[in-house]
Parts: structure tokens; sequence; C-alpha cells
């Protein structure tokens, strides 16, 4: 090859690609969540070194809501112990529940709010792995019903934001709580609001102690308006709001992956199709990786989620082209992990994808 092929090559759009999803280019799937449609909005964490998946909500068969079908919730808890390992049902939730906010501390899994078919709650449940059982403990309530928040364990405190209070509540709520896990009797504390738009499906994360919040889209009088701002929030400073994102990336799973240098996000819906009456030909959300600098407080687009993980795989029908949303993300095992979602409007998948870390800056 001549030097000057050598240099096309190296500039060429797969080159540059590959480059920059090295950090992420480990992607795999473990076993599927033992449910033939999958859900979306379930719960989920680490717990003494054991994968936790719980709840969640589907539409089930090839039901979809333009169909008329019902959505339904599940109280199920499924656990993997090992990577390569088969999930094992363990036990079930108080009840059926999703789209809340998942924590993980060392010792167990924290869920946060959530709903179901009738309402929106408060409770705050702990989940814990140990010796082959899942033990159910509790925390102080939110002071409101909220699901559909974001929420992250930063240093010692547990910091939620935003959501909704019920079904049918016409506005998302501009509401930020903090719960110290050193001070249990305080229990929630509501802190400063975000001084931006109220806001529901947003992304959250951690570094030390700071909080960041990141798109989301605001709803007035039941319309939706997707964002694209993002801030952070020092227990010491407050408030600061960050350069804006390139485009908005709603219900992408949260908490986002912090290395502490950078905060990297995987996917989103940006809204472009929101208005649309796609249905069953909707091509799916973003698969862009997006990564925040922290240091030079710049945004870049650096890779894809290459959702097509086995190509001779035996997959779902239309489950593993395109990248899910409403979902949790988790680390575990050295790994992101990203169970089920949503991957268009009104379609789960079972499909758990997997990316092994290495040194990312």
């Amino acid at each position: 090859m001549t030097k000057s092929l050598i240099w096309i090559f190296l500039l060429s759009p797969m080159f540059l690609i590959a480059q920059q999803t090295a950090p992420f280019a480990h992607w795999d799937t473990l076993n599927k969540i033992p449910d033939p449609t999958g859900f979306a909005g379930s719960f989920a964490g680490v717990s003494n070194h054991a994968l936790i998946v719980a709840g969640g909500a589907n539409f089930p068969g090839k039901g979809a809501p333009w169909l008329g079908s019902k959505k339904v919730w599940y109280d199920a808890i499924y656990v993997l112990k090992e990577p390569g390992g088969k999930w094992e049902r363990m036990g079930r939730l108080p009840k059926p529940l999703g789209y809340g906010v998942s924590v993980s501390t060392k010792e167990e899994l924290i869920i946060i709010g959530g709903s179901n078919e009738s309402a929106h709650f408060a409770e705050v449940y702990t989940l814990k792995y140990e010796q082959g059982t899942i033990r159910t403990g509790t925390l102080p309530s939110l002071p409101v019903p909220l699901a559909n928040s974001c929420g992250v364990l930063a240093g010692n405190c547990i910091y939620v934001l935003g959501g909704l209070t019920g079904p049918n509540d016409p506005e998302t709520k501009n509401i930020f709580l903090c719960l110290d896990l050193k001070d249990l009797q305080k229990g929630w504390v509501e802190l400063p609001p975000l001084p931006g738009p109220s806001r529901m499906l947003a992304v959250a994360a951690a570094v030390g102690q700071t909080f960041f919040v990141f798109s989301g889209t605001t709803l007035e009088k039941g319309e939706r308006k997707y964002l694209k701002d993002a801030y952070s929030y020092d227990p010491t400073d407050g408030w600061k709001r960050l350069n804006d994102m390139p485009g908005a990336t709603v219900a992408a799973p949260s908490p986002a992956y912090s290395n502490g240098k950078a905060v990297f996000i995987f996917g989103g819906d940006d809204g472009s199709l929101a208005k649309s009456d796609l249905r069953d030909k909707h091509p799916g959300f973003s698969k862009d990786i997006l990564r925040y600098g922290l240091s030079d407080q710049q945004w870049q687009v650096i890779g894809k989620i290459p959702v097509v993980i086995r190509p001779n795989a035996v997959a779902a029908p239309n489950q593993s082209r395109w990248a899910p949303v409403t979902t949790t993300l988790a680390v575990w095992d050295g790994r992101l992990i990203i169970p089920g979602g949503e991957v268009r409007p009104g379609t789960r998948t079972p499909n758990v994808l997997s990316v092994k870390l290495k040194e990312v800056q």
C-alpha cells in the first residue's frame, strides 16, 4: 500500500469511527430477559455482584397503542449472577411497577417512585441479593408521587429530578430532591429547583458529589417540547448551566456513564419524529454515542451503538436493529449494561446490550 493510500485510509470515515468507538468497541449481548416481548421502564442495577432487572411494562404479544392494546405492568424480579449465566426469577416487587429511578449501592438496588396502570407512587424500595434470594426493604418515601423522573447517587446523596405526579398530569414538575443515605432520618429534602424548564425522561449523571442532568422533554398542557439543555448541581455552588447538547437525548439509558473525565450518553429520542404517525414503520431512535468533556465542556458524537451484535444469532423479529430508550444503564462486572427497553414506539426488546469498559478519555 502506498503512502497516499495509507493516508486516505487513515482519514476515511470508517477508520475515524473505528477510532472514536474504540473505548466502547467490545459490544455483545447477554442472555435475553426471559420474556418474549421484553419490557420498557424496568428498574435495573447491581446488588452484591449480581445484576437485577425488575418490573417494567409492555404491550404483550404483538400489541401496540394504535391497535388499542392494553399496556401491562409487571412485578417480576430477575437476577443474573454472571455475564455468561441464565436469568433466574427471584420473587416479586410489592406491586407491578415501572418508570421510576434506579440507584445501585455496593449492596443493594434502590428503586424510587414509578407508576403502573392505576397511579404514580412515592414509595422507595431496596432489593438486596443475598444467598440466592432477594430481600426487599424500604427507605423514606418521596414527598410526592413521581414517575418518569431521573436520578443518580452522587457522593452519599441520591438525587431525583423532575417527572410527573400522576398519569393524567398535564405538566412536568420542576422538583429536585435529595436523600442523604448517611442521614435517613431527615428524609427527602427539597433543593433549589432547576433553573430551566421542568422536564421528564431526562438523563442524570454523577461525577463525585456533582449531579448532572441532560435533555428531557417538558410537558405543557399535555404537549411535549424536546430539550437539549444541560446543567450541573454542586452542593456548595448550586446550579450551573452547561453548553447545550448537539440534540435532544430524551429517555436515553440513565444514569449516564462517567469515567471522571467525561460523561457518555447512549442514544435517546431526538424528537425529530415525535409528531409523525409512522407506527410500525418507525425507523427507531438515535444510535449516537455522545461524549461531554468535563474539562473542555465540549460535546462530541464519538460513534454509534452497534445494535446488530451477532449476525448469525436468532433474534426476535424487528428487535435487533434498533437502540433502546426508556431503560436503565448499569455498571456491572467491568461492563456497561443496557437491559431491555423500547426500540420503537410500542415495541420492547428482551435483548441485553453489554459493552466492556476500557480506559476512555
